[in-house]
């Protein structure tokens, strides 16, 4: 389920290491606190990771209640920014790179570009 983010209007990231003991209504309160948004978002996805690299959390709001997902890789690790305590929104392509075990920052990637009229 974690592999695919259609559907979903914002990807959210919790760059840095979060503890992932914590519980839907911890890592709202993280959401809402520390990071300034709305954790009641409809079509929004927040996502966490630990230390270990080979876990993460989604929560997401879908109207009536939160659904707390949890995926622990069995081979592979993450490739997880972990440039501070901040958040960082995410296309859905950076999602897919992520799922993948690549950095949300490729340096290599092809870039789409707007065709000129001749």
């Amino acid at each position: 389920m974690l592999n695919n983010a259609t559907g979903f209007k914002h990807i959210y990231i919790a760059t840095g290491y979060t503890d992932l003991r914590k519980s839907i209504d911890g890592l709202a309160m993280l959401i809402s606190t520390e990071f300034k948004l709305n954790p009641y978002d409809e079509g929004s996805i927040f996502l966490f990771c630990g230390k270990r690299n080979d876990r993460i959390k989604a929560l997401v709001f879908e109207g009536d209640g939160f659904l707390l997902m949890y995926k622990r890789l069995v081979d592979g690790k993450y490739k997880w920014p972990r440039s501070g305590e901040e958040v960082r929104n995410i296309t859905e392509q950076q999602y897919r790179w992520l799922m993948e075990g690549l950095a949300i920052e490729q340096k290599k990637a092809i870039e789409k570009v707007t065709p000129q009229r001749i």
